[in-house]
């Protein structure tokens, strides 16, 4: 592990040991927050019940799907605006206030068109994904080096073999983290949208448990959302530093 990653490490240790002792030294009440311990306690035994592993598939289910929809879609829409630069003139002021719309507010309409269930959650969290895989994508090919275009012509690549062999290698730490992104954005609106007016989800067994004052299980769900995105970014991270690595030793 680098040394940032011990910084961080100790970081959040001291975080969650502080609000651990301020839980048990009752400086914090427990109707508004219960000790990490606890928390994680609560999340093993909602796991282990098994109550909530229906909102967990349809979770999960609409996130991958909305994740997926959002990094292909949002890399094949950087790469045709990528071509036409008259199209980036005109879509960059759009593309840089994207994130100011609240796309949250327009689950009702979504609800109309698209009716209950898992439909609706799959759009919001498309669109609050794509964008972000869309700036990636062309920040990405932007930074594309000269020196490899170069040299790609001087080896007659065709616009196929051009692609694949220099631009993606090239590109990819930034497509990398637009993934990432675009994942992180999948599964918060996913959940935010749940939040609101689902009938089931992870998103809507917190809301439930809110309303019912019931903190154990409220907080246990939000630690095991913490904890998967976590665990998946770290995955993609790792996958990240892999190629970086290949990339040097070649």
């Amino acid at each position: 592990m680098s040394g940032a990653g011990w910084i961080r490490l100790v970081v959040v240790a001291i975080m969650v040991g502080g609000l651990e002792a301020a839980c048990r030294l009752g400086a914090l009440p427990a109707t508004a927050i219960i000790a990490p311990s606890e928390m994680l306690r609560a999340m093993v035994e909602a796991l282990t019940s098994g109550e909530i592993a229906t909102d967990i598939r349809l979770t999960f289910t609409a996130v991958a799907i909305a994740a997926s929809l959002a990094v292909a879609g949002g890399f094949v829409l950087g790469f045709l605006i990528h071509l036409s630069p008259r199209l980036r003139a005109a879509l960059d002021p759009l593309l840089a206030a994207y994130y100011a719309i609240p796309h949250v507010a327009f689950y009702p309409l979504l609800i109309v068109v698209f009716g209950l269930g898992i439909g609706p959650l799959i759009v919001l969290a498309t669109a609050f994904g794509i964008v972000a895989m869309i700036i990636a994508t062309l920040t990405g090919l932007d930074r594309v080096p000269r020196v490899l275009m170069r040299t790609a012509r001087v080896h007659r690549l065709s616009p196929l073999q051009e692609m694949v062999l220099v631009r993606l290698p090239a590109a990819m730490p930034h497509l990398l983290s637009g993934v990432k992104l675009a994942l992180s954005y999948a599964f918060i609106g996913v959940i935010a949208g749940e939040f609101i007016l689902s009938t089931a989800g992870v998103g809507h067994a917190i809301a439930y448990a809110y309303d019912n004052f019931d903190n154990r299980r409220m907080y246990g769900l939000i630690v095991f959302v913490i904890g998967f995105m976590v665990v998946v970014n770290t995955m993609v991270l790792l996958w990240e530093r892999r190629l970086a690595q290949r990339r040097g030793a070649r």
